[in-house]
């Protein structure tokens, strides 16, 4: 599904990427980790086309992303991919349901569709009582998972999570970890996970360990 062919990155004299070759098959959960500076989020930026590579190719089936100009790249990702991040990044002025739209207005789906879609997947995470509720009025557990909605909301067939449980309390965490898993089961959702956390990375399908900017 996502193919990474020889990926450098460098940041004025320091090689943060030295070649890194992966491949992330549809419906996997993989988990990436290592210790800090080991270039973990910035290759996660990089499969995610936040970021683009110094040298190599991320392909996803057979599009080759680094071709695509900015335009087809953003609309490329808000189709395509999801992410969630260890501080939610929610619009504070904004209530959970409107912050779980905004990927699907930007895609051009029509308002009354992409309400029913975030209200479904809200209902799905058990928030449908949250609704209405901006960020301020939510839990830390209830933020992130509207992060989780939000990042689902378009059908992606990939979702990049950075740390995304490291904000939260140990039952909040067991909660994230077990509703990725879920996910994955009911839609068929590829996740792929930068984590300190060996407990979280223990569960997923492969874990990928990262040091000094290259696989181990």
């Amino acid at each position: 599904m996502i193919s990474c062919k020889n990926i450098t990155k460098t940041f004025g004299d320091l090689q943060v990427l030295k070649g890194i070759d992966l491949t992330i098959s549809q419906g996997e959960i993989v988990s990436i980790v290592g210790p800090s500076g080991a270039g973990k989020t910035t290759l996660l930026q990089i499969m995610g086309t936040l970021d683009k590579p110094g040298s190599g190719e991320i392909l996803y089936e057979k599009v080759n992303v680094n071709k695509l100009k900015d335009k087809e790249l953003a609309a490329f990702r808000n189709k395509n991919i999801g992410f969630v991040f260890q501080f939610h990044q929610l619009l504070p002025e904004f209530t959970a349901l409107e912050n779980v739209m905004i990927p699907a207005l930007i895609g051009n789906v029509k308002q009354a569709e992409a309400e029913k879609k975030a209200k479904e997947i809200l209902d799905f995470l058990g928030l449908s009582d949250r609704t209405e509720h901006k960020p301020a009025a939510l839990s830390g557990g209830e933020k992130q998972r509207v992060a989780v909605a939000r990042a689902l909301v378009n059908n992606p067939s990939v979702i990049f999570a950075d740390e995304p449980s490291g904000s939260l309390d140990t039952q909040n965490k067991a909660e994230l970890h077990q509703l990725f898993f879920d996910l994955r089961d009911r839609f068929n959702q590829t996740f792929v996970i930068v984590t300190h956390d060996e407990d979280l990375a223990k569960l997923t399908d492969r874990i990928i360990h990262m040091k000094d900017g290259k696989i181990m």
